[in-house]
């Protein structure tokens, strides 16, 4: 049975104290209306600063998780300002988010990078939650698919049969990032539907059923109960709708 996760990228936002009081608030919420299934799993993904006390707030809920926002490809060693799987396993973490748009074009991560990054998350026992999608102009061009299984195959498809099976994937097409726009349903379960017939096609259709598979890009608390509510669309990997409490809960009792 694949997970239906509600992941809050909180991206660079957030005090330390600014997060403890946005997690309380989210625990709060979810004491008396905890999620309604066993497969419905809620990750948290603060800046690095605020890991450990997050970390201590949600311990004593099994449905919740910590998530990293990053993390280098390497385990140790002379890389000022990075922060290693390792590192992150000890502050609590159990996921981390690879692969977001955000590090491919700010920080030129590419694909040869972000499968060394995959493999160490792993070697760590850390889930990864791996980005894909596509610019605007690849979709105007009807080059969405070629773009997103390119990613795939560059990174997560190198990857063993069991290996692969411990990786969630977040698809979030670029032009709905922050915009505001977002991709119909339609659209969403379309590329959601590809990318699980490429993950058979590449493996088997066991591991493509058991896969889940995330929407990202302007997800929010009107439209995220129509979004999930398609069949190859797993949850969601929010962002802005993650940074107030009663939207992100919201979300999560969409799934």
């Amino acid at each position: 049975m694949r997970k239906r996760i509600a992941a809050g990228n909180w991206k660079m936002n957030k005090t330390i104290p600014e997060a403890v009081a946005l997690c309380n608030d989210i625990i709060n919420l979810l004491r008396d209306n905890p999620p309604l299934k066993e497969e419905h799993h809620v990750v948290v993904a603060p800046p690095f600063t605020a890991l450990t006390k997050v970390a201590e707030l949600i311990e004593p809920y099994s449905y919740m998780s910590l998530a990293a926002q990053n993390c280098y490809s390497k385990p140790k060693g002379a890389f000022t300002g990075e922060v290693s799987a390792e590192m992150l396993i000890s502050a609590g973490c159990t996921y981390v988010i690879l692969g977001h748009s955000e590090r491919r074009d700010y920080f030129i991560e590419n694909d040869d990078f972000l499968y060394e990054k995959v493999c160490m998350a792993l070697e760590n026992k850390l889930t990864p939650i791996f980005c894909c999608g596509e610019l605007l102009s690849h979709r105007s061009a009807d080059a969405h698919y070629t773009v997103v299984l390119s990613q795939l195959k560059n990174t997560l498809f190198r990857l063993n049969e069991t290996d692969f099976s411990k990786v969630v994937i977040a698809y979030e097409p670029v032009w709905a990032i922050g915009t505001g726009v977002t991709a119909t349903p339609e659209q969403a379960q379309d590329m959601h539907c590809f990318i699980r017939k490429s993950i058979g096609s590449a493996y088997n259709n066991e591991i493509g059923s058991n896969t889940s598979i995330l929407y990202g890009g302007s997800c929010n608390a009107k439209n995220a109960a129509e979004l999930f509510s398609k069949p190859d669309v797993d949850g969601g990997l929010i962002g802005g709708a993650s940074l107030i409490a009663s939207d992100f809960v919201s979300i999560i009792h969409s799934l």
